[in-house]
């Protein structure tokens, strides 16, 4: 494959202010520096042809005046970061088959190959929509229901996303919750996507799923319209993101380790 190709993608960041755990979240200082701009940092570490920010605030558009990346104002009553993704391609212009990589606005410290995995799998496997997983090691993990499980067929496609423990040791979890069976069986998925302009928009087109609803998971969305999902193992940890007060002293914490 031509080095050129393997690296032509987009990565694009949803960020809205009013988060509702962490209101302007998308402002808050990470090292004296805004928590969008560490995220969009690690993209243009990836080697993205472009970044784009799809923001709801032109306070979000001022804090990332010269870091390189470009801004589309979306409507702040949008219900989703897809949503927002979806607008940011009508603004934009992609083409149908530009490959987008959706990195959440609060990963500051997202892995440059774990962005670049992920372009990679959606080129290779041809499926609608591809992300990235990582096996789950922990009793505590796997039954919290904030960690969000997705169980892969034999050719890595996604047979389904649960905040469930899935699939259930019958067995092993009669007689024994507190550890996991061997070998491990379990993968945590990890928030990262990438798809192509064209599946991006019409995705954000569909109506909620039943699935979706549910267990409050958008990807059922795709799975219930019977699109592929490829899932591979990531090649690197993801670090978690930054959610509450408490997430981003810890993400100061580990930024001051760092450096």
């Amino acid at each position: 494959m031509n080095p050129n190709q393997a690296a032509d993608f987009i990565v694009a960041i949803p960020a809205r202010y009013a988060a509702s755990r962490l209101p302007g979240k998308p402002l808050r200082l990470l090292g004296g520096v805004p928590l969008i701009a560490h995220v969009a940092r690690r993209a243009l570490a990836a080697g993205a042809r472009e970044v784009w920010v799809a923001a709801d605030d032109e306070r979000i558009a001022r804090a990332l005046e010269g870091e390189g990346v470009r801004i589309a104002m979306t409507a702040p009553e949008l219900a989703s970061g897809t949503d927002r993704l979806a607008e940011c391609a009508r603004i934009a212009g992609w083409e149908e088959r530009t490959i987008v990589v959706n990195l959440q606005g609060d990963e500051p410290f997202a892995p440059a190959e774990g962005i670049r995995a992920v372009a990679a799998l959606l080129r290779s496997s041809q499926a609608e929509m591809a992300t990235l997983a990582a096996e789950i090691a922990q009793a505590d993990v796997l039954f919290d229901p904030n960690a969000v499980k997705v169980v892969r067929a034999a050719n890595g496609d996604a047979l389904y996303f649960s905040r469930a423990p899935v699939p259930w040791a019958r067995d092993a979890f009669a007689a024994d919750r507190s550890r996991l069976p061997s070998p491990s069986a379990w993968w945590r998925h990890i928030g990262i996507y990438a798809y192509r302009a064209g599946d991006l928009r019409r995705f954000a087109a569909m109506p909620p799923g039943r699935l979706e609803t549910i267990e409050s998971l958008e990807q059922l969305r795709a799975l219930e319209a019977g699109w592929r999902i490829a899932v591979a193992p990531t090649p690197v940890p993801f670090p978690p993101g930054v959610d509450t007060p408490e997430d981003l002293a810890r993400a100061e914490a580990r930024l001051a380790e760092a450096g």
